[in-house]
């Protein structure tokens, strides 16, 4: 297996950047990210975009708002070299736009390696001041005291300012104005309600950027509103470093040669790792299981990442190609499941309707989904069976989120899984021969 790749050294400070944040999830952030990624990028910027904890689905839109590839940093899994590898990822930008997630002190209820996953500790551990993004609709003078709230907590990273969002009118906006103005806080713009600009969604976030024909003329809808109603020159000159980092560990590649599965069923992979892959010298080899391809007969493994394999079980079981396929490699060679990736290697999939669909049955249990059952959060695992680059007793950190129910499984457990709080959690994975799978999505192995 090649050695494990090392970032390059940051000879100067990263860039200034910012924390886009809020009070809680539904607010606008994602809205007001990428349209500040547009329009800055319009102007002839170079942003490079994070997001911070488990979020697979937001840094594909950074990455087609900005041109510039967006990855997840997450201080509850990752530990200081890989935070310091994916940082390194805004060498030669003029500015860091870092995404938060729900609000901006929600976190794990446990910390973690390095923390809770809040966005205030990304902004907190980076330097980056925070820009919050509030939806004002059916409040006025309220809106600052919430922000006022905000940064006066005892954790508080420094507040830029804010953006209004859903601004009812001018006469909405000046009250609001006002009252931020008496308590201190910078107002950075104030957007008015737009249902034009909304983004679609379904059950584990928004609908995945590549499956929006119309993206780009959203994006540039954005863009032009941001410009229209922030004032960016304001925004960026709020920015700030907190100082150089160090060099950096990618994660290693679990093998040299990897079939990795690509398309709107198996869409859910953290871009840090493929990207820590890549730059080890592994090479990726994508197929498309509901394009009915079978993984290259020449790799070494076969990876199938989570994604909405429910959305598509029909289809995925009329697959003869890439059932043979996984079949004929998995007499020889190691294939692995992250969530629906391990749903698609079991017997069954049941879907909302209550349809049973074929899978591939080199795992022997079903899901199914006629009974949804939401299972979130951060998952800590010791194996007790090998996945591919990971012995027996490595130590994982990752993220479950999903709706599935786990139906007779008759496999050996893969690993003792518990949740950020060190509760056990009944769903254990499972290993069966050279096929091994989970429910949730790795992110990190510890040291």
């Amino acid at each position: 297996m090649p050695p494990q790749a090392l970032a390059e050294d940051l000879r100067h400070a990263p860039p200034p950047g910012l924390v886009i944040a809020a009070p809680a999830s539904g607010i606008g952030k994602t809205t007001v990210t990428l349209g500040l990624l547009r329009a800055l990028r319009d102007d002839g910027m170079t942003v490079q975009a994070f997001k911070n904890g488990p979020d697979y689905i937001d840094p594909g839109f950074h990455t087609a708002a900005g041109t510039r590839p967006s990855y997840n940093l997450d201080l509850w899994a990752m530990d200081a070299p890989l935070v310091d590898a994916v940082l390194s990822a805004a060498a030669g930008a003029d500015l860091v736009l870092s995404e938060g997630a729900m609000g901006l002190y929600d976190g794990s209820a446990a910390p973690g390696v390095a923390g809770r996953g809040s966005s205030a500790e990304v902004a907190t551990r980076f330097g980056w001041p925070a820009v919050l993004v509030l939806d004002v609709a059916g409040q006025a003078q309220t809106a600052a005291a919430i922000a006022y709230g905000l940064a006066r907590h005892p954790d508080a990273p420094p507040l830029a300012g804010v953006i209004l969002n859903h601004v009812a009118g001018a006469r909405h906006e000046m009250m609001i104005r006002e009252e931020m103005a008496r308590l201190g806080i910078t107002v950075f713009g104030a957007l008015p309600r737009r249902s034009d600009l909304a983004l679609p969604s379904r059950h584990l976030g928004l609908v995945q950027a590549e499956e929006q024909p119309d993206l780009e003329l959203v994006l540039s809808r954005l863009g032009a509103f941001l410009r229209d109603h922030v004032d960016l020159a304001g925004l960026v000159a709020t920015a700030r470093s907190g100082g150089a980092q160090g060099a950096g560990a990618w994660p290693a590649p679990p093998a040299q040669r990897i079939a990795f599965a690509r398309d709107a069923a198996f869409s859910f992979a953290y871009p840090h790792l493929i990207e820590g892959w890549r730059r080890a010298g592994a090479e990726i080899l994508p197929f498309s299981p509901l394009a009915d391809e079978a993984p290259d007969p020449s790799a070494d493994l076969v990876w199938l990442p989570g994604g909405y394999p429910e959305l598509h079980a029909g289809r995925l079981a009329a697959c003869d190609t890439f059932r043979a396929g996984v079949t004929r490699f998995a007499q020889t060679r190691p294939v692995h499941g992250e969530c629906g990736g391990y749903m698609v290697l079991g017997e069954a999939l049941i879907d909302a309707q209550g349809v049973r669909h074929r899978m591939l049955g080199l795992l022997r249990h079903a899901t199914s989904f006629r009974q949804r059952r939401l299972h979130l959060g951060y998952r800590r695992a010791e194996l007790v069976a090998p996945i591919p680059g990971q012995a027996p007793g490595a130590r994982l950190f990752g993220h479950e989120f999903h709706y599935a129910t786990l139906l007779d499984p008759r496999d050996a457990p893969l690993a003792r899984i518990r949740d950020a709080q060190g509760n056990p959690v009944p769903e254990t994975g499972s290993a069966r021969g050279t096929v091994t799978g989970s429910f949730f999505h790795l992110i990190a192995a510890a040291a």
